[in-house]
């Protein structure tokens, strides 16, 4: 039975401080979980999809805290394994008063560093209907880039299709790096979900039109621009949809909201919603995570999404 969604990536023991400020006066962290692609697969389980994580975790105690919380998220995870050798990966979050913040990253010898392109599943692979990778996993390694691209071959070898976050972190590597590796990877793209400040670090500062333009050319179906405060912006079949924001009740954390954004936009094309739907589905979700404190606590369950659509009635808890 295929998999809705399998995601390959890195996964952090995340600290988040006690205080907002400049991290050297924290006087102390919580211990939570973090990554990216971790993230976007943590969205995908809450809203009720069945979801996969590819991965590699230090054989630690880090470790083998991440994996158990993954597993009771209802994620699978037969292809993440344990490494002797390689210590879990970590970041510590700095948060400011208006919920912005920044991520210092401790994480070479990172365990991924023992997933390599050999070491792919293609069976595995070719039974999800979408393959999600960004540009975080990339960026760790400077293999990493051709696993990758062995990951999203294999995918449209057995007719998976491929989504994609640039997902660009300029402290782990350089825009020409990015811009070298994802052109490599954007060929076998058939969606696109990228940060329109993304998008301006990769091409120059453009309009919404031309970064359509310029994803179109590498022949890519679905070009999805997330614009923050200002909504979002979708591509699909000719067509271009400006999608409203959605005020948040209040911003405390903006770390996760693209990655929720993301699950929510897969969601609704896997539950075959049209383009406006699938963007306010995913901007609700964007919404919804920059409310709460932490990586992925915000990550809602469908329920909650629907209820904030005004699609179900609240219940009470």
């Amino acid at each position: 039975m295929k998999k809705d969604i399998i995601t390959i990536g890195d996964a952090m023991i995340t600290f988040n401080p006690s205080t907002n400020g400049p991290m050297r006066f924290v006087q102390s962290f919580e211990r939570k979980v973090g990554g990216a692609e971790l993230n976007f697969a943590l969205g995908c389980a809450r809203l009720g999809l069945d979801t996969g994580w590819i991965s590699r975790l230090g054989q630690d105690e880090f470790g083998r805290y991440i994996l158990n919380f993954v597993r009771g998220e209802n994620i699978d995870t037969s292809e993440v394994e344990l490494i002797e050798g390689c210590p879990t990966s970590l970041n510590f979050k700095e948060i400011r008063e208006d919920g912005s913040g920044t991520t210092h990253y401790y994480r070479y010898n990172s365990p991924t560093q023992a997933l390599t392109a050999e070491t792919l599943n293609e069976e595995y692979i070719s039974q999800a209907k979408v393959l999600h990778v960004t540009g975080v996993f990339a960026a760790i390694d400077k293999k990493n880039p051709g696993v990758l691209l062995e990951a999203v071959k294999l995918a449209k070898k057995h007719g998976v299709l491929v989504s994609f976050d640039p997902n660009l972190r300029l402290k782990l590597w350089t825009i020409e790096e990015a811009k070298a590796a994802f052109e490599l990877i954007l060929p076998y793209v058939d969606i696109v979900l990228s940060g329109e400040e993304e998008a301006e670090l990769l091409f120059g500062k453009k309009t919404i039109e031309e970064y359509i333009t310029i994803f179109k050319e590498y022949g890519i179906q679905d070009i999805i621009l997330k614009r923050g405060a200002e909504g979002s912006v979708g591509y699909r079949n000719g067509e271009i949809h400006h999608a409203a924001p959605v005020k948040p009740k209040v911003i405390v954390d903006t770390v996760g909201a693209g990655d929720g954004f993301n699950a929510g936009y897969i969601y609704s094309y896997l539950n075959e919603h049209s383009l406006e739907e699938s963007l306010q589905f995913a901007n609700v979700i964007g919404s919804m995570v920059v409310s709460v404190t932490g990586d992925n606590e915000g990550l809602p369950y469908l329920d909650d999404v629907l209820v904030r659509l005004g699609k179900k009635h609240e219940v009470e808890r």
